[in-house]
């Protein structure tokens, strides 16, 4: 369920010229900004952005990046956008991570998401970019773990529900015999997570479980000594139960574990409008407090404010 409370109908009009009340004069008000954005469904949003564009023949978007900053600049930035361009955006920045390839995001695209979601991912990709995710991500990575991440964003997946547990058996025990060598048939690993249908996969992680006494997520986080092993960490949590994986890296996040505002920011904008009610589920159940408080907490001013309203609260 969402946590995003949003009228059943608006006017984009009414909402346009609201926001460019907000803008004029000395400074912004960014209470306006919060109250109207952080109340709309992405559908409403972008009959807003046309609004605006139609009546004041500006972008509605390069107004709120002129206007606001910081964190909070970020945050409502990707919350206006489409929610295929916002997953190519986030994509991009991934990739363009001055360290590494961010691997979680890109997990988070291609395994969260269905088929029919990723390929139009793609598709934005390539239309605001002018080249693929797969090229960009080939260009950027190297080894193991780029033909892992390069056959996740490629993937199609078959999305029935059906089974094959002799499959699931001989697979479950391939993963086991690659990470108990570590260096292993690495090759073999990213056929069975870029091929198989997410039920057939959890088949896979359900009889290595059964089979070795623990879960495979939870050898690998005993094992995992490279990009290629903590990716497939990611993936398989992602594949296995994406909201308990949300859960995880938003209670990180709060720790201040990495780059804490980023995590935070793409996991309650990108879920606000599709699950972020069984995610705060979770983490109360997890951490015996709502996320919102949480939150609160933690963050300051128009970023905390708008993050809040995202949630609900």
């Amino acid at each position: 369920m969402a946590t995003l409370v949003a009228p059943n109908e608006i006017s984009p009009v009414q909402d346009a010229e609201a926001l460019y009340k907000a803008f004029k004069g000395w400074g912004t008000d960014e209470k306006a900004v919060i109250t109207i954005l952080g109340h709309r469904t992405s559908f409403q949003i972008q009959l807003i952005r046309q609004a605006y564009e139609e009546l004041y023949q500006e972008n509605l978007i390069k107004r709120l990046e002129s206007e606001l900053s910081g964190e909070f600049e970020r945050a409502v930035y990707r919350w206006v956008l489409e929610p295929t361009d916002r997953d190519a955006v986030l994509a991009n920045v991934a990739i363009r991570n001055s360290k590494n390839v961010d691997y979680n995001v890109i997990a988070e695209i291609a395994c969260v998401y269905s088929s029919e979601g990723l390929l139009a991912v793609r598709r934005a990709y390539l239309n605001r970019y002018k080249h693929s995710l797969e090229e960009d991500l080939a260009a950027n990575t190297s080894g193991p773990f780029r033909q892992l991440l390069v056959g996740l964003v490629s993937s199609y997946r078959h999305e029935g529900e059906e089974i094959n547990a002799r499959l699931a058996q001989s697979e479950a025990n391939i993963l086991h015999e690659a990470l108990k060598h570590k260096n292993g048939n690495y090759e073999e690993v990213t056929r069975i997570l870029t091929t198989r249908s997410k039920s057939q996969l959890i088949a896979t992680f359900n009889r290595y479980r059964d089979d070795h006494a623990t879960s495979i997520t939870k050898k690998l986080l005993d094992d995992a000594s490279d990009d290629f092993l903590r990716a497939v960490h990611t993936v398989i949590r992602c594949i296995d139960d994406h909201k308990k994986y949300y859960e995880k890296i938003v209670r990180n996040a709060i720790k201040r574990i990495g780059n804490y505002e980023d995590v935070l920011t793409r996991v309650i904008v990108t879920r606000a409008e599709k699950d972020l009610k069984e995610i705060k589920d979770l983490y109360y159940k997890r951490n015996s407090e709502h996320l919102e408080h949480s939150v609160a907490k933690e963050l300051s001013g128009d970023y905390k404010k708008f993050l809040l309203t995202l949630l609900g609260h």
